[in-house]
């Protein structure tokens, strides 16, 4: 028979919210402190603040013309362990918005808004009031508004000092700039942007490579000895949304398609760009390996084929452009841009191929 529950003693003192381990003043004064957060990323069409049911947007305010809507959701992964076990939460937001908006802007769309997910076990405001900033912050990289958000408290669910995020991005774009675009053809150029380290992806293999290693998150990172372990591999993805955009919007119909290097790495994303018959062929050695990712391959033992499949290896976004207007979009994404490839007829052959050898 199963145990029958215990009715609080009615002569006893009430059980509150509180007692449940919800505390509702704790949310109420962190709403408070971000409503000056929010209001820093505040933008054209944005209507009224925080506070309502939901965040009200007028796109007509934007100028669009015949726009379609473009929506993304995201989180931050594993790296929030690496983030909640040393306790610097001051970037962790710039990750949670990068990964939306940057899959935003492959398809031609400007970020327009962003609301956020927070959950915990107990609300620690000055925590919260951190992660949300470094959102707030991402969303000023990215020239988007943050119009709203949800906090939740659920005690039991979280280990103490737990937390996770969740992300949410919509975007516009002209219906005739959408990418990619369907005419990509064998010889059209691939042009990599750098990564500024890990990114958001592999941090379940990071983790397990660190344990292994013996090394704490406090000694100095072996591929950059100046940092901290945990501070080095906390590096936020970067946000090249106002990067791509201006280089789309100053070269009108250069840029054929871009791709965002997430879990997977190149060898899983660039597919999800290309067209049936054609391979992205990739020339290794115009890519070589940063430093963190020449620590990971040699403490994991991977091949170059895992690693490329893993992590971004150093690339964290690539465009495609015709052979005559590649060095024009090469030129306005700036000096760090580099060919790293070409489209080639498939064939039998898998949709991206590894040419050449990497060089040191």
């Amino acid at each position: 028979m199963p145990p029958q529950s215990k009715s609080p003693d009615p002569h006893g003192k009430p059980l509150t919210y509180r007692d449940a381990g919800v505390d509702i003043d704790a949310g109420n004064a962190l709403v408070e402190k971000l409503g000056p957060l929010a209001a820093k990323t505040k933008r054209a069409g944005v209507l009224g603040g925080l506070g309502g049911f939901g965040g009200l947007f007028d796109l007509k305010a934007c100028g669009y013309k015949d726009p379609l809507l473009v929506a993304a959701t995201d989180g931050v992964g594993t790296k929030l362990k690496l983030a909640i076990e040393t306790g610097l939460h001051a970037w962790i937001g710039i990750d949670l918005v990068a990964m939306s908006v940057n899959d935003l802007v492959v398809q031609g769309a400007e970020p327009l808004f962003f609301l956020d997910y927070f959950s915990t076990g107990a609300l620690d405001v000055g925590v919260a009031e951190t992660i949300v900033g470094s959102i707030a912050q991402g969303c000023a990289e990215a020239g988007c508004a943050l119009i709203g958000g949800e906090t939740a408290e659920m005690p039991g669910l979280y280990e103490p000092g737990d937390y996770d995020l969740a992300g949410f991005a919509v975007g516009a774009v002209e219906r005739d700039s959408l990418l990619p675009r369907t005419d990509l053809a064998e010889g059209d150029v691939l042009i990599g942007l750098p990564s500024s380290g890990v990114h958001a992806n592999g941090f379940s293999l990071v983790r397990k490579v660190v344990a292994a290693s013996g090394l704490g998150w406090d000694d100095p990172a072996p591929f950059a000895p100046s940092l901290k372990l945990g501070q080095a591999l906390l590096t936020p993805t970067r946000i090249y949304v106002r990067q791509l955009l201006d280089t789309i919007r100053g070269n009108p119909g250069a840029v054929k398609a871009l791709c965002h290097i997430t879990g997977g790495g190149l060898i899983d994303n660039l597919p999800r760009v290309l067209p049936a018959g054609l391979t992205a062929a990739i020339d290794q050695s115009a890519m070589p390996l940063p430093p963190v990712f020449e620590w990971l391959q040699a403490e994991a033992r991977l091949d170059p084929l895992e690693m490329y499949r893993t992590f971004n290896c150093g690339i964290g976004m690539v465009a495609v452009a015709a052979a005559d207007d590649a060095t024009r979009v090469r030129d306005a994404l700036g000096a760090e841009a580099v060919v790293i490839g070409t489209l080639v007829q498939r064939g039998d052959g898998a949709a991206v191929r590894l040419d050449g050898k990497r060089s040191a």
